[in-house]
């Protein structure tokens, strides 16, 4: 599709025409392992990447083309590329381009899952993660030296909420000559687009918003096409130098014709052919029906949380509300100058009586969901001390956000009033 189309006319039709054998509308879903190829010249292209085809799915599939191609298009990205989970996601477009001796500068903000594959399972494989306050960019500048490969953050710190300065982290990066990469998961490409802001890769886990109904795990890269990898050649040998299982081609030589998409297609042409981490076509196809609706979805679900805030703000058994949209949040203005469509569907707050309190409220809900999980389009609620952050030390929950008392709600599609009385109830 041409860039003329708007974001929510991108999310039904990018990166689709109708089925070319049957005229289908809707995208089908291509169940095959494997395709027939025309001739022997036409395999070893394909094999050599002399051309781009389907060779076998956990590398390409036509039902994922569709997926990574409309969210590249919401995302106003080069190249994108699905993965069997967030998870993955993030493992793929770290190791592309970070291994051992080496380092990352990290956000202290970070969802659980991922301080533990940086502060453990990439310790063992000899990478280090420095960190730093995102609420002092600055600092980044400390942290920096010849083996740093890439800075990374969240788009909104799950469950911290806050909201880093985009621009600022950009700049110094790019000043140190080091790629960008921002999970945009809380806030899909329909609050905001990273890119816009100097984020060179953007990742999503489709389990949450952009799937939207909690049927699928999965996780998208999205490459920016941006950063100047052969301005350096010699720091980059990933995407500058022959490859050797291709025949020594040079990745950023030969697709420059293309576009500058040599990382994306470095991860689906060694990361994801040699780790196996695929999204399934079924799970592209069911998140792709999230994504046709979420444009409608992303506004609802932060009006219903912006009023349940200012509902929870004024009531008497809430010690302290966490959202970005209240004046009291401190990255308030912030958030008026990134997020002006919305501040997304995550509150934290804090109930008087500390963490016996919180567990109390959480085993009295009975509209709310008690799971792991966010971005459904039914409102979900967790203890994250005890669970999504449990396996953090005290000190380093305490860095990403987590105190005991912390209560983090996922705010849903239900009608606002039915969400509010819930939680009132479970308060009383």
């Amino acid at each position: 599709m041409t860039e003329e189309y708007k974001l929510a006319t991108q999310a039904l039709h990018g990166g689709q025409e109708p089925d070319p054998t049957t005229n289908s509308r809707a995208v089908p879903i291509y169940a095959t392992t494997s395709y027939v190829f025309n001739d022997t010249d036409h395999a070893a292209n394909l094999f050599a990447l002399g051309e781009f085809g389907n060779i076998y799915s956990r590398l390409m599939n036509p039902t994922n083309d569709v997926l990574e191609k409309r969210i590249a298009a919401l995302d106003g990205g080069a190249a994108a590329l699905s993965f069997a989970s967030g998870q993955a996601a993030i493992n793929a477009a770290i190791l592309t381009i970070a291994h051992s001796g080496q380092n990352i500068i990290s956000s202290t903000s970070l969802y659980g899952g991922t301080w533990t594959l940086f502060t453990q399972t990439f310790a063992k494989l000899g990478i280090e993660v420095r960190f730093f306050d995102p609420s002092e960019p600055e600092k980044i500048n400390d942290l920096v030296d010849e083996n740093s490969r890439c800075v990374y953050f969240e788009s909104l710190g799950n469950p911290k909420n806050d909201v880093p300065d985009f621009e600022k982290i950009s700049k110094i990066s790019h000043d140190h000559g080091l790629p960008v990469i921002c999970d945009n998961t809380v806030m899909t490409p329909f609050l905001l687009r990273p890119i816009e802001h100097g984020i060179d890769i953007v990742i999503h886990s489709t389990t949450k918003f952009i799937g939207g109904h909690g049927v699928h795990i999965g996780g998208v890269i999205v490459d920016s096409g941006n950063f100047k990898w052969a301005d350096d050649p010699e720091k980059w040998p990933e995407f500058c130098s022959p490859t050797p299982s291709y025949n020594g081609v040079v990745l950023e030589e030969a697709l420059r014709p293309i576009g500058n998409i040599a990382y994306i297609i470095h991860i689906r042409t060694h990361w994801l052919r040699d780790t196996g981490a695929a999204m399934s076509p079924f799970a592209a196809w069911a998140t792709i029906q999230g994504v046709e609706t979420l444009h409608l979805r992303m506004p609802r679900h932060s009006e219903n949380a912006q009023k349940i805030a200012e509902f929870l703000n004024n009531h008497d058994q809430v010690e302290w509300v966490n959202y970005p949209g209240l004046q009291t949040h401190p990255d308030h203005e912030r958030a008026n100058k990134y997020l002006p469509d919305g501040k997304g569907a995550i509150i934290g707050f804090g109930i008087k009586g500390g963490k016996q309190s919180a567990i109390n409220f959480i085993n009295n809900v009975k509209l709310l969901s008690h799971l792991a999980n966010i971005g459904d389009a039914k409102t979900l609620v967790i203890h994250p001390a005890s669970t999504t952050h449990s396996q953090l030390t005290e000190e380093e929950q305490k860095e990403t956000g987590v105190n005991p008392e912390y209560i983090r709600l996922s705010i849903g599609l239900e009608d606002f009033e039915d969400i509010k009385n819930d939680i009132n109830q479970a308060l009383s």
